[in-house]
């Protein structure tokens, strides 16, 4: 059994299953490329308990409702599935999660059956199955062992699961956004930083609001967040240390600075800085010391993101005349323009799956998002709304969190978009939000 981060992995019973887990030929398969032209019907009914218990969480019976809710939500939401959830299928009973009654399921493709035990040291047991019902076979089996607090990771680790197994691509429903949390008249916003499950759920503020702060950056080991603070007025790097609880400021008395960025091993930061009218892209250690420049050309240089492995950065300029996005290697060297479209380019970030780079284009009084391959070609709006800005990535690459305001409202909200631009929706917060930070998948 592997632990982490308070969640374990656990052999949930009975043993034997009709197919290797990891066997991931024949049977039902999701085309992610497809998006919604046609959705997988899949049902998922309540999850029953052994014993009716009560835990910290609720009875188990009624976690087992909340936990089915969870996983039809999160694979209703991805577009590619038509779920019917715990509302609008049959009751189980515990006896048949494991033997299921393929001839008592007519309306759907796939079924997702789980189960909820309290165990006798205070955790809960948490079983997740996958079946396809016209082969009549058992694709996906998994359990979870979680604190009793931990009950909606244990769904997220589902969905999870059945995403992975039916698209063949990684997971990303058990992972946290960082964003600014907006409120109050336009010019005089109020802004916190605050930090959610990618649903909204377990939603926090990390800071007070007593200054205004910008662009938040989850570390890749999901300990730290760096992010920008005008304390005092002045603009300095900040870094919030999640187990702390608390701030250090990392650069300060500067001029002016933008933008931070984590390197992926999330020992150094980029962040662009202006010093005498020129701005440019710098490094500094996690730690702190003295910044490195990396680029040293006339214009704006902004925006730095690094590729997965560390090798490249992608960034924003204005040197050729207007701002478009540009490559170069992590020392600085090898700088070359990408982006040849008409407007403006601004906000990269690397795709964690490498082979593409999201970006904001501005043009025509609009701002949308958009993506292209790595070396600039295969250029795609996703969006086609007013005012979207400030792309980030989920874990698999396979989604985009932005956010998004009306013309002339100056109230932002957070939306998501995959890959195919047709499932854009709209990601429940308090307050408004901005300046989204999809961080990595928990442990």
């Amino acid at each position: 059994m592997a632990t982490s981060a308070g969640i374990a992995h656990a052999q949930v019973t009975p043993p034997p299953i009709a197919a290797p887990q990891d066997d991931q030929s024949g049977g039902l398969v999701v085309d992610v490329e497809g998006g919604m032209s046609a959705p997988l019907p899949i049902l998922i009914p309540a999850m029953p308990t052994s014993a009716v218990a009560s835990t910290p969480a609720g009875s188990t019976d009624e976690l087992g409702r909340k936990l089915a809710q969870i996983v039809d939500d999160d694979l209703r939401n991805t577009g590619l599935f038509k779920t019917l959830g715990p509302g609008a299928t049959r009751g189980i009973a515990y006896s048949e999660v494991t033997t299921p009654n393929y001839a008592g399921w007519s309306s759907g493709q796939a079924l997702v059956q789980g189960y909820v035990r309290a165990n006798g040291n205070g955790t809960l047991t948490i079983g997740c199955y996958l079946y396809d019902l016209a082969a009549q076979t058992e694709l996906v089996r998994q359990g979870f062992v979680v604190s009793p607090g931990d009950w909606r990771r244990a769904a997220h680790k589902c969905s999870d699961a059945i995403y992975t197994r039916l698209t063949g691509e990684g997971p990303y429903f058990d992972s946290q956004i960082v964003y600014v949390a907006e409120q109050g008249p336009k010019g005089k916003r109020r802004k916190q930083i605050a930090i959610m499950d990618q649903d909204g759920a377990n939603h926090r503020f990390l800071t007070n609001g007593q200054n205004i702060v910008l662009t938040p950056r989850m570390s890749p080991k999901q300990n730290a967040i760096v992010y920008m603070s005008y304390e005092n007025r002045r603009p300095s790097i900040w870094i919030y240390d999640m187990s702390a609880r608390t701030n250090r400021r990392l650069v300060d008395n500067v001029s002016q600075n933008f933008a931070p960025h984590f390197s992926p091993d999330g020992r150094n930061i980029l962040f662009s800085m202006s010093v005498a009218g020129n701005t440019d892209i710098y490094r500094i250690a996690v730690s702190g010391g003295s910044p490195q420049r990396l680029t040293n050309t006339p214009g704006i240089d902004t925006g730095g993101s690094y590729s997965p492995d560390g090798s490249k950065i992608v960034f924003e300029s204005d040197r050729g005349g207007t701002q478009q996005l540009y490559v170069m290697n992590s020392d600085g060297s090898n700088q070359r323009r990408i982006s040849f479209g008409g407007g403006r380019y601004a906000t990269p970030v690397w795709s964690p799956r490498g082979d593409l780079i999201a970006f904001t284009r501005t043009g025509g009084g609009a701002f949308r998002i958009g993506i292209m391959n790595s070396s600039g070609g295969g250029e795609k709006l996703l969006t086609n709304a007013w005012g979207d800005e400030g792309p980030t990535w989920s874990p698999n690459g396979r989604v985009l969190m932005f956010f998004r305001a009306s013309q002339g409202s100056g109230k932002p909200d957070l939306w998501s978009v995959d890959l195919t631009g047709v499932n854009a929706r709209k990601i429940p917060t308090p307050l408004d939000g901005s300046d989204p930070s999809w961080g990595p998948i928990r442990p």
